[in-house]
């Protein structure tokens, strides 16, 4: 999942520093001076666009007004995001994958994703679990594709809910891969090599018709036994 990007190697605390040498510097408790604003016009960056304020904001928050700052880190720090003022994600190019302390836990939630999504997963969580012996290996999954490949496929507001969901139904994907391994040979544990067969009959939909939602997760659907 994407993580929020610290950028305040950005700026340059110049406590001590003679004023000789801050002729391309900007304070930024001055930044909204109309000389400042005149120098970064100047400089060619439109202080009205939403790449510029979303660039501001970040600085702002990161910095303090005893902070600088200069015309190229302003820039640098705009490319990060979109005309839109949206971060893009340096690795997917994509909009929407931004988790920060005001969208943090409000994402964690079940929405519905694409079935070609969820068989891509399951298929590959039982690859992989079959190949790394019940075990998941950081160095050689691929699960990081099936995750770029969803956000694709998802509107720009629902990229990290989507994948927040997609990681509770991998979780069941395992936990059930886990328990017919189980049931092949009880005394089975991760690591071991899987019971021959032990996953044949397993499908994805077979999973899925077993789960309800509770809350922000999956839980398995109770049976009622009642006459």
């Amino acid at each position: 999942m994407p993580r929020i990007t610290d950028y305040s190697f950005l700026f340059q605390s110049m406590f001590g520093t003679s004023r000789m040498n801050l002729v391309n510097n900007i304070q930024l408790s001055q930044i909204n001076s109309s000389s400042v604003q005149a120098q970064l016009k100047a400089a060619g960056i439109d202080t009205n666009s939403k790449q510029y304020k979303a660039a501001l904001s970040k600085m702002m928050k990161n910095g303090n007004g005893a902070m600088f700052t200069n015309v190229q880190a302003i820039k640098n720090l705009m490319s990060q995001y979109d005309k839109n003022g949206d971060w893009v994600d340096p690795n997917t190019g994509l909009t929407g994958l931004a988790v920060t302390d005001e969208n943090r836990n409000s994402y964690k939630h079940i929405i519905s994703i694409p079935e070609s999504s969820r068989e891509e997963m399951f298929e590959l969580a039982k690859k992989e679990f079959l190949r790394d012996n019940g075990t998941l290996n950081g160095d050689t999954t691929k699960r990081e594709d099936v995750y770029v490949n969803l956000y694709r496929k998802m509107n720009k507001d629902d990229r990290l809910s989507a994948g927040w969901t997609m990681e509770q139904y991998e979780h069941q994907y395992r936990q059930a891969f886990a328990a017919a391994a189980k049931a092949a040979d009880p005394s089975w544990k991760a690591g071991d090599p899987i019971p021959s067969g032990a996953l044949d009959g397993i499908t994805r939909e077979s999973i899925e018709s077993t789960l309800a939602k509770s809350g922000s997760s999956f839980v398995k659907k109770s049976i009622d036994v009642s006459i």
